[in-house]
């Protein structure tokens, strides 16, 4: 017994040392931004929103960012990734972006908020909730931007971020509202909707007299045929909607085209947007030469 007395003791004092060690060691979250809830009198729900402030945000110095905001910002879907360009893209040795508030948007319901009415009957009966795109544009303009510029400390430049149907309300936004935002990152729109009546449609950002500086990237990848009962070829409506910008008579309006053969409608995005950056970024750093 006394030759086990020694023993005991030494398995009681491990056992006690890798119980503090195991206390010392606990673990935090990981926490990327904010988690923010907006009610819509204009969309008649609740909407969340997941907000990134960069690297030094001091709501109480007298800094202020430029706002991205981000279709399709779930956290499971592009919110997290795309963040993760923003922040790369910041590092002040490679800056490409400024340091950026990014706003991703939930999806609730992409039907509803990202199309227009259509005159496709088939689409009206497979896809009941769709066309109402204008309550959406109307949300985003009259809630949610004045919202953020309330919250967070804002610039007055903001960029747009929509892919494939997101791509779709990005165009229509760009059309019929240019001014509600600044740069416009444009991933594989669906333009095939409706029949691409919306690359018929006339534009103020067309005209001479049309005075905001607009940045536009296009992007789409090898994606082929559309799912509709007239084929469409997304590569071609994308060229179409650039060629459609590319004729405005104001020198305001810059326009980037970019094809990427060896991305898909399901990989494009996150390629699309690290180019984007790195495009825009050298047609601002070109206009301040």
């Amino acid at each position: 017994m006394k030759k086990l007395l020694p023993l005991l003791i030494l398995t009681f004092y491990a056992f006690s040392v890798c119980g503090q060690k195991a206390k010392q060691q606990k673990s935090s979250p990981f926490v990327l931004g904010e988690i923010h809830t907006l009610q819509s009198k204009v969309l008649g729900e609740k909407r969340i929103l997941n907000i990134y402030l960069p690297d030094g945000y001091n709501p109480n110095d007298t800094i202020k960012y430029p706002v991205i905001y981000l279709l399709d910002g779930s956290a499971d879907e592009d919110f997290i990734h795309i963040v993760g360009l923003v922040q790369y893209n910041s590092f002040e040795w490679i800056n490409r972006v400024p340091k950026s508030i990014v706003v991703g948007i939930a999806t609730v319901d992409r039907r509803r908020d990202f199309t227009f009415p259509t005159t496709i009957e088939a689409d009206k009966k497979q896809y009941p909730t769709t066309g109402h795109s204008d309550k959406f544009i109307d949300f985003l303009g009259t809630e949610l931007q004045p919202y953020i510029n309330q919250k967070f400390k804002t610039t007055q430049a903001k960029t747009l971020i929509g892919q494939s149907l997101g791509g779709l309300v990005a165009t229509e936004i760009l059309l019929k509202k240019p001014t509600l935002f600044s740069k416009y990152i444009i991933v594989s729109p669906s333009l095939w909707w409706d029949n691409g009546s919306l690359l018929n449609k006339d534009s103020n950002i067309l005209n001479a007299a049309f005075k905001q500086q607009t940045d536009v990237y296009i992007g789409v990848g090898k994606e082929g045929l559309t799912p509709t009962a007239i084929p469409r070829v997304m590569e071609v409506d994308a060229n179409l909607l650039a060629d459609k910008i590319r004729a405005t008579k104001s020198k305001n309006v810059n326009v980037l085209f970019d094809y990427l053969p060896q991305e898909d409608h399901a990989t494009i995005m996150h390629q699309a947007v690290s180019n984007a950056f790195r495009q825009l970024d050298s047609i601002s750093k070109t206009a301040k030469e």
